[in-house]
Order: C-alpha cells, then structure tokens, then sequence
C-alpha cells in the first residue's frame, strides 16, 4: 500500500503545503501538536499571510490572467510613490517589476466604491483582454483586491505621444517620419476596434496623451477605461458624456451616444495636434488661434495652410504629408457625424491608396458643415438632451 498526497489548483494559481502528519501501522496514529507546527502558522504571521490574501468571487474566474497580489505589491515596491509614472481621473499608474519574470510592466491601481460597478467594469476588461493589435497596449493581466482594480499592462519606455510633443525636455524628439508613422499607427488600431474586432468598440478617448510610445517609437493606442463594446449592425446605447475638451465630438452632447463618428472626430483633432504641434484649445493662444481648428481652416483659406505646421520641426518634413494630415484632420473634425470618413477611408488616404474628395475646400468644411449641423439641431428640437458629466478617464503622464 501506498500513502501519498494530492492537491489541486484550479483556474487560479496558489501553493499548497503540508505542515505536518501523523501515520501509523496497525495502530493509533499519534495525535499532531498545534504548536509543534511550523512558527510561519502562528497568529501574528498569519495575519501578516491575510494582507496579501486575494478574495476570489465565482465570476473572475471568466477572466483570465489573474496576477496574485502580493506580486503586484512587490513588483511597484509597495505601490512606492517614487514609482508612480502618472496618475489621473481613475488612479494612479506605477512602474513594476514582476518578481517571477523579472519584467517591466505598468501596473494601473483603480478604486472603486461600487461592486457592482467594478463587477461591470470586469467583464469588459475580460473582453478588451482578448483583442491583439500591434498598435494596442496590451493587457497581460489583472488583479481585484478589497475596492481596488490592478491592471496589469507591458511597460511603453517613452511614454506618451502628448508627453514627447509638449514636455520641453523632451520635444523635438519626434521627427516628421516618425509623426506620421504614429498617425497611421493610431489609425490602424482604430480600424480594428471599429470594425475588424468580434464586436464594435468605441474607444471615447482618442488623443496624443492616450497614445503611448513604444521602445521603436512605434504608437500603442492605450486607456481603454472610457471604452464601450456593442455588437456589429448594432446602436451604440445612450452614456454619460465624458472624454476631453477639445477631442469630444458635438454631437456628444445633444444625443449623449458615444458611435465610432465621435473616435473619428477625436482622432482628426489629434492629427492636427501633431501636425501643429499645439493642443486642440488653447487659452494662452491668441483669439484667433484658441482653436486650432479654425486656425488651421483659416491657413488653409489664405492658401498658406503649411504655415500651421510645428515650427519645431524646422521646415523638415515632407509638405504633401504635412498638407495632406492637416486636411484630413479638418475633414475627420466636421460637425455633421456623417460627414466625416470612416477609419476605413482614412487609413486609405494616409497609405496614399486614396486620395481626399477633390471638391473639399475650407469654405465648403466651413458654411456647409456648420449649415448641416444646424438643420440637425434644428430637426431635433425638443427633444430630451443628453447629459452627464465631462470627465478625462486619461493619465496625466504615462497614460496607460
């Protein structure tokens, strides 16, 4: 005959330890002594043992990827204020490095008060952790502990796009070539969220500081907190407002439904921050120039558009790429949602598969967009606006 023991993880990953046994042949096994066991049991160590405890609820196990704890905990050195990479509308985002594999990852530390909510909050992580774009950030994992959500993220070296073009230590980083790569980056990424992916996603947050750098200067569209998933041929349902002033798309606020037309609108403002090298409003701008938009539309109607271009780029760039990315950006801005192309469209004109609609013009984005948008407002009266709160779910530096 022979004695052994068995154990069994599950879905999740714990160690199992034997403490102490008692056997005997043909006779009475000796009784075990509590206090002869190992002194890692004793009650002080055990609640030492508790802290790092993960409560584990029957729907995380449809969620893969689950990171212990304790690992994230020693990974960021205690969530160590001196790791810390930026923090934001949902919390805090901290350097880590994972104990067993010895990598650099991002961990992002969200609370929440609502069960329910981070519950919601799961089941869209789990879907989001299932998508595999080489211009997405990739989730590797996640962790839930008391009110916290840890997520689990591969770690961008430079930061974000927003951070490069604007933080004066860093500007000027980023030449032309490399701008316009990341655009087209962007692009394709926003391509398979809308219309490549199982479902549609929104991603309600696109702007320079969402998109991160990676080591190859290659762009990684990132802070999926704001996104909503609905199934192709399929409405977006009404949502609370929130994005950033500045990307958020007009029509946000009367109808309150976020579609792939609002992503459109925010990422031709983002075309244009990175052409311009300025951000979508401005304060300390002139009156003229507040709103880049209408700067770069009025550039565009003197036939001097190129003048909008970042001056920090020292004339170093090529001018038909230039052209044709501030062009665009004014054309993915029109006020009317069905005005403005389809991610589709402008991974066409960025590749130079297409070319933009020849009868385009500023005078025609101008009077014929702000007429559209008009009649549409107009054909709506008294109906119930949409509302909510504006809210940016980004990070102020390295945006994950």
């Amino acid at each position: 005959m022979y004695v052994g023991f068995s154990s069994a993880t599950g879905k999740l990953s714990s160690s199992h330890y034997i403490l102490g046994w008692s056997f005997r042949m043909n006779e009475v096994a000796v009784p075990l002594n509590p206090s002869q066991l190992p002194s890692f049991l004793r009650a002080k160590k055990s609640e030492k043992r508790l802290k790092y405890k993960d409560v584990v609820e029957d729907w995380e196990l449809q969620c893969s990827h689950r990171f212990p704890y304790k690992d994230l905990f020693i990974a960021t050195k205690g969530f160590k204020d001196s790791e810390i990479l930026g923090s934001g509308g949902f919390g805090c985002v901290y350097k880590g490095v994972l104990p067993a594999t010895i990598e650099e990852v991002a961990v992002k530390k969200i609370s929440h008060n609502s069960r329910q909510g981070i519950r919601e909050f799961m089941m869209e992580i789990a879907s989001l952790g299932r998508m595999r774009h080489k211009h997405l950030v990739h989730l590797r994992g996640w962790c839930k502990h008391k009110d916290e959500l840890l997520l689990v993220y591969d770690l961008m070296p430079n930061g974000s796009l927003g951070d490069i073009l604007f933080n004066h230590k860093k500007s000027g980083i980023l030449n032309w070539e490399q701008r316009f790569r990341i655009l087209k980056g962007v692009a394709s990424a926003l391509l398979y969220l809308h219309e490549e992916w199982e479902q549609v996603v929104v991603h309600r947050d696109v702007k320079a500081n969402n998109v991160l750098v990676d080591a190859d200067m290659n762009a990684r569209l990132g802070d999926f907190g704001l996104a909503r998933l609905y199934d192709h041929g399929k409405e977006a349902c009404t949502t609370h407002i929130v994005g950033t002033l500045g990307y958020m798309a007009p029509e946000l606020s009367r109808t309150g439904k976020a579609t792939t037309h609002c992503d459109v609108f925010s990422y031709g403002a983002m075309l244009l921050e990175v052409a311009c090298g300025r951000p979508p409003i401005d304060p300390n701008a002139s009156s003229s120039q507040v709103l880049l938009s209408d700067w770069v539309r009025e550039r565009w109607a003197a036939g001097c558009i190129i003048e909008a271009a970042d001056p920090k780029l020292d004339n170093e760039y090529v001018s038909e790429e230039m052209e044709l990315v501030m062009k665009l950006g004014l054309i993915c801005c029109q006020k009317m949602p069905e005005a403005r192309p389809t991610m589709r469209q402008v991974t066409c004109y960025l590749d130079g598969s297409d070319n933009l609609p020849s009868d385009i013009s500023p005078e025609y984005l101008n009077v014929n967009g702000n007429k559209l948008y008009a009649d549409l407002c107009s054909s709506s009266l008294g109906g119930t606006m949409g509302g909510g709160v504006i809210s940016s779910g980004s990070l102020k530096d390295g945006r994950y």
